[in-house]
């Protein structure tokens, strides 16, 4: 067992958010029990998580997505008064970490991801450092890469771009990061890897020959919340347990 503020100070110093411009809290966003025994990891702070980590006798719900987002409505209504109710109730500290947890070299989603797939990272670059250029291990084919994104992460990639062409140097950034898709272009990779796709990545990839997978924003950032609870467990001795909710998206 150890105390809340014991975690948060250790998940600050090891992914210091205070070096990301966010678009949500980073750290404590619900206080809940001062000591800690068991920490549920999910990629959401979604309402089956809180439940998942309330039925299973959490004191923390620690999420790569927590909630009060920028632009978002800041009334306690709806579905996120349901939320947070529950949290309360059930006395759970829910801790969020965003891009902190996506950049991190060791434990963030681009890290896993491209250790998962066997990618040797380059070097970053891009909006705070977000975008992640490197190659494979060895060159294969477009088609081959999708087969491979889909044995790893479960989920039938979305691809555009000649199957048959040759891969070897390639661009990812987890999550919703089909924005840098022009930055990806601009560095000269063969593919640019992230989580979603949106209308006009279809029309730069086809125009430029640049191919485009999206890979599932959930499926994508599994890994990197579930490598921090690792490394929790691995530094205080509580217990972890992974809720993977089967989100399609």
């Amino acid at each position: 067992m150890i105390t809340r503020q014991t975690l948060l100070a250790w998940c600050d110093d090891m992914l210091q958010p205070y070096l990301f411009k966010d678009y949500a809290p980073n750290g404590l966003q619900v206080e809940g029990a001062e000591n800690i025994k068991k920490v549920v990891t999910a990629v959401t702070a979604s309402h089956a998580a809180i439940t998942y980590a309330a039925d299973s006798g959490a004191d923390m719900l620690l999420v790569h997505h927590g909630m009060f987002w920028k632009n978002e409505l800041q009334t306690i209504t709806g579905w996120k008064k349901q939320r947070i109710a529950t949290l309360l109730k059930h006395e759970i500290n829910m801790v969020g970490y965003h891009l902190p947890l996506d950049a991190h070299s060791e434990l963030g989603n681009n890290a896993r991801l491209a250790a998962r797939m066997g990618w040797i990272t380059e070097r970053q670059c891009g909006e705070q450092n977000l975008l992640n250029i490197g190659c494979l291990n060895q060159s294969q084919t477009l088609a081959d890469l999708a087969v491979q994104l889909e044995k790893q992460l479960g989920r039938i990639p979305v691809v555009v771009g000649d199957v048959e062409k040759k891969i070897s140097k390639l661009a990812w950034c987890t999550g919703g990061a089909q924005g840098f898709f022009q930055t990806a272009i601009n560095e000269g990779v063969d593919v640019f890897v992230t989580g979603e796709i949106s209308e006009a990545q279809y029309h730069l990839a086809n125009e430029t020959g640049i191919a485009f997978i999206s890979a599932g924003h959930h499926a994508t950032e599994r890994y990197g919340i579930m490598a921090l609870g690792e490394a929790i467990e691995k530094e205080f001795g509580v217990q972890i347990d992974f809720f993977d909710e089967q989100n399609p998206a």
